[in-house]
């Protein structure tokens, strides 16, 4: 089992193959989840930036795609 030391500014060195295992990379930001026996580290994944626009143009399915290219160039379509 890895193992670390805490400095007096209370920081920590993640060990090597607990980053790779985790998957962490320099910036990006860990939390610590506290459960029934003690805490866990889990990397934060943030949450993408386009969710917000899921489904947003779900009022256009189904329709020809060259519809679409046309109508949104300024054409006739329909």
């Amino acid at each position: 089992m890895p193992k670390t030391k805490i400095t007096t500014k209370g920081q920590v060195t993640i060990p090597k193959d607990v980053r790779e295992r985790l998957g962490l990379r320099p910036g990006d930001e860990i939390e610590f989840v506290e459960d029934r026996s003690g805490f866990r580290v889990q990397k934060l994944v943030p949450a993408s930036p386009f969710k917000k626009y899921r489904g947003y143009l779900k009022h256009l399915a189904g329709r020809d795609s060259d519809e679409l290219v046309e109508s949104a160039r300024g054409g006739r379509g329909t």
